[in-house]
């Protein structure tokens, strides 16, 4: 995406799986047989075979962590202000079960991507948005128990306010956590006046899923305008994850709450793969002045966990190689863009068995207690 304001809001298409597949037969097949969702008219659609992901001929459940999400909720506390734009997008519907199907996903974790609101300094605003999308994120759960889980999108521009919407969300919505962006309008989320956040998150139980919005915090002012390639999107988010997650490595944020559970989406960008260099910063370099009281490799054992997206078989290899088997979860950027589907690559990846199906689903359903 060129920044954080301009997110791609397109449907992606998928091919058939690899794995044994059969008919939908549970309790949202007469739904999609109407076609509806949420007081929505039905859509005519043609019949979905849903996969079945199997692994040495035994079923499997999948769990997406990386699943965007809009609801209409937001629209009518939005209209007439400059964040409007934002509350659109393709909302929640019976073909989004269908794509799942067709992927072989039993469980998607929804998230409405929070950078979208940060700009927003009215208090009260802010919290009607929140408050907003996740009730709509809660009726479309409530709808489909078995298929979705959501994450709250908290108000970060206003710490306290934000602890108090997660709070809300999972004791009385039933949000498996949060999911924020890689800063709040260029400050580091690992700035003290951002402990109560995480505090809270750290109090609660529950984890948090950053997605990043293009890096326009590390770059000069139109650093990707005119290019080529979309690097908001191909360079920018796998760099703002890098450098968020670093800070709260180097800035002790991580040490200051150590059970903290941070997923990154991307593959948790460039820091798995740099995590050699990154470990001897603060021997080699005199004026690095780390905060850190564990070699940053030591906090992907139990603290960072990342997504799958890495786009090949030995992309998946190589991240389990760097972070371990345990730390990392399955993904796909759901319904925003076509990237190859991560099942097959986890799939074809060479890691046991057992790892596969860790990073499929068990490694979720253990994380957030499905």
């Amino acid at each position: 995406m060129p920044n954080r304001r301009s997110f791609i809001r397109t449907v992606t298409g998928a091919a058939a799986g690899l794995a044994v597949s059969r008919s939908f037969p549970d309790a949202d097949a007469e739904e999609r047989r109407g076609g509806q969702g949420r007081g929505q008219a039905p859509r005519a659609s043609a019949a979905v075979t849903r996969r079945e992901v199997q692994i040495g001929g035994r079923r499997v459940r999948v769990v997406d962590v990386h699943a965007h999400a809009t609801v209409d909720e937001v629209k009518p506390v939005v209209a007439n202000t400059e964040f409007a734009r934002n509350a659109g997008g393709r909302p929640l519907d019976m073909e989004r079960i269908q794509e799942m199907d067709r992927r072989g996903i039993d469980v998607q974790v929804l998230s409405i991507n929070g950078y979208w609101w940060y700009a927003v300094k009215d208090r009260a605003l802010a919290d009607k948005i929140v408050h907003a999308a996740d009730d709509g994120l809660a009726a479309w759960c409530k709808q489909h128990p078995t298929r979705f889980v959501a994450l709250t999108s908290p108000s970060l521009q206003f710490p306290d306010l934000a602890a108090a919407q997660v709070e809300r969300a999972v004791n009385q919505l039933g949000h498996r956590g949060a999911s924020i962006g890689g800063h709040v309008e260029g400050e580091s989320l690992s700035s003290p006046k951002f402990d109560p956040f995480w505090a809270k998150l750290q109090d609660l139980g529950v984890p948090v899923f950053m997605h990043p919005g293009g890096a326009d915090n590390v770059l000069k002012e139109n650093a990707w305008e005119g290019s080529r390639g979309d690097l908001g999107n191909i360079i920018g988010n796998p760099l703002e994850t890098t450098v968020f997650l670093t800070r709260l490595i180097f800035d002790g944020t991580l040490d200051k709450f150590p059970n903290l559970k941070v997923v990154a989406a991307h593959g948790g960008g460039y820091l798995p793969s740099y995590l050699g260099r990154t470990e001897v910063a603060c021997q080699v370099r005199g004026n690095a002045n780390c905060a850190n009281k564990k070699k940053p490799s030591a906090y992907f054992k139990d603290q960072i966990i990342v997504d799958a997206m890495v786009f090949s078989p030995e992309g998946v290899r190589h991240l389990v190689e760097e972070v371990g088997p345990t730390q990392v979860v399955y993904g796909t950027d759901i319904p925003i863009l076509a990237w190859p589907d991560a099942v097959d690559n986890i799939l074809a990846a060479k890691i046991p068995d057992d790892q596969k199906e860790m990073i499929l689903g068990g490694n979720l359903t253990r994380l957030l207690k499905l």
